[in-house]
Parts: C-alpha cells; structure tokens; sequence
C-alpha cells in the first residue's frame, strides 16, 4: 500500500486504535497529523514514532465537537502541508448509562463527539480533497451501530448516524474521486477491554465466532487498505472488522 506524498489527519489519534492507524498510514508514506483533545504527552509520543519512520508528523489540539477549534485546526494542517488528501474520523467518547437514568447532558456529550464531531471535521477537511479532485474519508463507527447494547443508547445511536452520514457523503462527493467507508470494529484489545473482568471477557468472547478479542492494527490495516488506489471503487460501505460478532 503506497500513500507516499499524501497528507491525514486522524483524530483521537493519540492512542489505541487511532494510534495504530497513525502508524499504519505513515508505513505506507504518509504525513500524519495527530488531532487530540486533552492527551497532548500520548499525541507528542505518536508524532516522534511517525517521524521515525521518515515521514512528517505534527500533533494538533482541539475539540472536534467545537465548530472554532475544528476550523483552526484545519487552517493549521493546510498552512503546514498545503493540502488535506486524508481523513479518518476516529475521535470518540462513551457515557454509558440505562435509558431511565441517562442524563441530557450525557445524551449530548457522546452525539457531540461521535457525531457532530464527524460531520464538523468532515465538512472542514473535504474542502481541499474537493479542489485537488482526489480524496479518502473513513469513519470509525462501531458494530454496536447493528446489534445496540444495553446501557449503550446514545452510543449506538450515534454511531448508526455515522453510517447513514458515511452513504450521503460518498453519494455528495464520488464524481470528484473522492470515496467516503465506515469501518465498524468490534471489541478490539484497548484499555477498555482490558479494564473488563474476566467474567465480562468470557462472556463477549462466547459471542465471537473467532474466539478472540481484535488487535488496533487488525483495524488500521483495514483503514490504509481503504485510503489506498486499490480501494478506490469502494464507497459507501459499512465494513465489520469484528471476528464475526456482528454475524
């Protein structure tokens, strides 16, 4: 997979499995920017291992549900690169709670992130890839966005918004060879895995046909695959990455 001289954004990209797409992207020869809200040490550590591999890297800060600090950070990027080819909407937060006793606040906490977040850094990054004719958007949804979960409402709802905003887009924008795909992870070995107890664990597990938790580069070599020319007649589509959970 070649993306040499191509520029991405990922958000959320500090750690987990927007970390591993960071480094997958620049692998294949891409600059990668690391878009972070508050975990600046974790996003300064994914940068110096992009440059490593020699290619360019910076990390921006800004909250994506924040319609100022997205433009910013779009200026940012476009100032030091000169153009946006790559962009990978993984930022996302949970506030988990039974529908009885979820808050407002919690409610619109997760959709500004999960969703508003993916249409405000959307409508910014794509400008560019709409003048340069070329471009590649993936969201990161969640199988949840199929099955739901309980205690997951507002998390489930949201990530289903991403599919249906995933379709619209690649509808809006495929004449300009531009491609827009959602890839919907399953439960994937990341802090929030590991923070379960083995009683939860065995109890997920039981649910996946392959009997295994996922890996963050299992996700992110789907997600290079999908920025890559080899991909460039898929649009639209919502693909599990979730060893068969969603079956």
């Amino acid at each position: 997979m070649n993306l040499e001289g191509k520029s991405a954004l990922v958000t959320g990209g500090s750690r987990g499995i927007g970390r591993a797409i960071a480094l997958r992207l620049a692998q294949a020869g891409a600059n990668v920017a690391i878009n972070y809200s508050t975990q600046k040490e974790s996003a300064l550590e994914v940068v110096e291992e992009i440059k490593q591999l020699g290619v360019n890297s910076l990390a921006l800060q800004a909250d994506i549900s924040q319609t100022d600090q997205v433009k910013r950070m779009a200026s940012q990027l476009l100032e030091e690169w000169g153009r946006s080819d790559i962009l990978v909407n993984n930022a996302g937060i949970r506030h988990d709670s039974l529908l009885p006793r979820m808050s407002d606040e919690t409610w619109d906490e997760v959709m500004a992130v999960d969703l508003r977040g993916v249409f405000l850094c959307t409508r910014e990054f794509i400008r560019s890839m709409l003048r340069q004719r070329w471009g590649r958007v993936v969201n990161i949804s969640s199988g949840i966005a199929f099955t739901g979960n309980i205690g997951q409402a507002n998390y489930a709802a949201a990530k289903a918004g991403v599919l249906g905003f995933t379709r619209a887009m690649a509808r809006e924008v495929a004449t300009r060879n531009i491609t827009v795909n959602s890839v919907l992870p399953g439960y994937v070995d990341t802090d929030i895995v590991s923070d379960l107890t083995q009683e939860m664990r065995d109890l997920i597990l039981a649910h996946i046909p392959m009997n295994r938790f996922g890996t963050p580069t299992e996700i992110a070599g789907m997600v290079a695959f999908l920025c890559t020319e080899e991909a460039s007649y898929i649009t639209g589509q919502s693909l599990c990455v979730d060893g068969g959970i969603t079956l």
